[in-house]
């Protein structure tokens, strides 16, 4: 094993390295690592990143059990690691990023600031190195729910790598600063959200879709002809302000600025009609609510109403990444929306 600055390295690793577990391999592992597996085509290049959340584990199980395999895949494969600091605090794969520190999924633009930004910008520099014609970042979504793509970028190659994985395609002009957003390099790159971390068919999902990806000698043309990859583009993000309260109650108890009940996730990917609630407000009614559209203007109006305390979509949606975990729900976004038909609301 090698070392960079913030980065250490394996190439080709045999199984006695890599341990008999996931989590035995992951004891092992000192900081973000960079492995490198060689391909039967040593002149291309495919990348997968995972573990950037050290609470979304789906793509380490994968890459772990594809590694033990000992597959020959039919390009060179880089595979990058890079949440393992949070991932090893017990108790394991619990927390989304180290306390105290940045998610570090939104550091992936400059400036560079501190130990997660040093990660990221050493990440940038291994796949500019490397030259990929793809790559991959896969995650767990923060609920439970089917799994999804997110692009920056709707074509032909992009649509094709989501569906190594899932049939269902985000589309959003939203930037955060994460991964997703180096397809602005000519790169094709999605984001593969595999399901709920504790979900084994998420597990599963990822390893079966880095088979396909590793295995194919053509992961940028769609096979199927009839494959339909169901498009939604540019999603609101609903967000809850950060000094708010939320509660998962099946009644509110009316000491929470924000009630969701305990079955929320039910709705991932579903459609609710504005004549269903979806939660409670307290007394400072949806002022603890922003709906920020791709374009950074404020939606709310459009997406969600208030009627005797009761939390009712404005017009029929579509949502979905609805979390019941408070944490996430206040880091992060309670969910996102569009249109019945997939389309912006606007």
């Amino acid at each position: 094993m090698s070392r960079s600055n913030a980065l250490d390295y394996l190439n080709n690793p045999s199984p006695q390295t890599l341990g008999r577990s996931p989590l035995e391999w992951l004891s092992r592992l000192q900081r973000p690592t960079v492995v490198r597996v060689a391909g039967r085509d040593p002149s291309r290049t495919r990348a997968m990143a995972t573990l950037l959340h050290g609470n979304e584990p789906s793509g380490l199980f994968a890459i772990h059990r594809w590694l033990l395999e000992q597959h020959t895949p039919e390009v060179n494969l880089l595979f990058l690691l890079g949440g393992v600091h949070p991932a090893k605090i017990p108790p394991v794969l619990s927390l989304r990023q180290v306390p105290g520190g940045r998610d570090l999924n939104r550091c992936f633009k400059e400036p560079f600031e501190g130990e997660e930004g040093a990660i990221a910008q050493a990440m940038l520099a291994e796949l500019q190195t490397a030259n990929p014609e793809c790559l991959l970042d896969v995650h767990n979504t923060s609920g439970t729910g089917p799994a999804f793509a997110v692009t920056i970028t709707n074509d032909a190659a992009h649509q094709a790598l989501a569906s190594l994985f899932t049939d269902r395609l985000i589309m959003t002009d939203l930037r955060l600063g994460a991964l997703m957003e180096y397809s602005e390099q000519e790169v094709p790159t999605v984001t593969i959200e595999c399901g709920g971390a504790q979900d084994d068919l998420a597990h599963q999902l990822a390893y079966e879709g880095l088979v396909r990806y590793a295995s194919q000698s053509d992961v940028l043309s769609l096979e199927k002809a009839d494959w339909n990859v169901a498009v939604l583009r540019n999603p609101i993000r609903v967000e809850l302000a950060p000094d708010a309260t939320i509660e998962y109650r099946l009644t509110p108890s009316g000491q929470a600025d924000l009630t969701f009940p305990p079955d929320i996730e039910r709705r991932n990917f579903g459609i609710v009609s504005p004549d269903e609630p979806i939660g409670w407000v307290g007394q400072k009614g949806l002022d603890v609510l922003t709906a920020i559209s791709h374009n950074r203007t404020e939606n709310m109006e459009q997406v969600l109403q208030i009627r005797d305390g009761r939390i009712y979509p404005a017009q029929a949606i579509k949502t979905f990444m609805i979390t019941t975990n408070p944490v996430i729900a206040k880091s992060d976004c309670l969910f996102y929306a569009v249109k019945a038909t997939g389309d912006p609301i606007f």
